[in-house]
């Protein structure tokens, strides 16, 4: 993932969603879908469909995590000609990836795993519709062709059950400008799990988008030891699938 270009091209399709507001790219991940925010406080994210999690889906979640936490106001979602879009309602906040963070990170990683922590307490796991569990995900991975090795096939004993976010990266964290967490973007695939789930994404991420050393403090400000083997093993899942 990262921050685009600001020529990036503008699909007709966003234009058309955009109305007449100005746009501005913000975010490309690496799946080609590109997120655009409008001078009208929109966010309007565009590409083709993901096999994983689709933009319907998206909308489902963040419809259903919003009664509980801040997350993007739907506006609307759809589909066409192997394209998907969602537009969402901005947040004042920015990404703890935004360069005003990267120049204060040990701010940032610690405002992201306090902001991991409350959005596992405030989630309900007992109404909770959607699954993140390994067997769905080892599933979900089967139904795009991938194959999980056989040592991922048993995973820990689960420490906590929690709504996890289900892509836990640093940058779909928003802070405000005291530099503590204000929401979170891109719940595509929430869903009950483990917590460990989240933590080992969120503090990999960590090393990935502040340098060497993040990874524990993040750990540190959700407000519990390190469990290596959890994190090994949800970041093996991670990347195998």
């Amino acid at each position: 993932m990262s921050i685009p270009a600001i020529d990036l091209p503008v699909p007709d399709r966003v234009l058309r969603l955009a109305s007449g507001a100005a746009l501005t790219p913000v975010w490309l991940n690496t799946l080609g879908m590109a997120t655009f925010s409008t001078d009208d406080g929109r966010y309007i994210k565009h590409g083709t469909i993901d096999p994983e999690s689709s933009r319907a889906e998206e909308a489902e979640r963040l419809a259903w995590a919003g009664r509980y936490t801040r997350v993007p106001e739907v506006i609307e979602y759809g589909e066409e000609d192997g394209h998907e879009w969602l537009v969402t309602r901005a947040i004042p906040g920015r990404s703890a990836v935004h360069p005003h963070w990267i120049a204060r990170p040990e701010i940032a990683v610690r405002a992201v795993g306090r902001g991991l922590r409350l959005l596992h307490d405030a989630l309900p796991v007992a109404d909770c519709p959607f699954d993140w569990s390994v067997p769905s995900r080892i599933a979900g991975a089967a139904d795009r062709g991938i194959e999980v090795p056989e040592a991922l096939r048993s995973a820990p004993p689960i420490d906590l059950l929690v709504v996890c976010h289900g892509d836990a990266c640093v940058p779909n964290t928003l802070l405000d400008d005291e530099g503590s967490p204000l929401a979170h973007v891109d719940l595509g695939a929430l869903g009950t799990a483990d917590r460990w789930a989240d933590i080992a994404v969120a503090s990999m991420s960590a090393e990935w988008n502040y340098g060497p050393g993040f990874e524990d403090i993040l750990i540190e400000a959700y407000g519990i030891e390190p469990d290596r083997e959890r994190l090994a093993y949800y970041r093996d899942l991670w990347n195998a699938t």
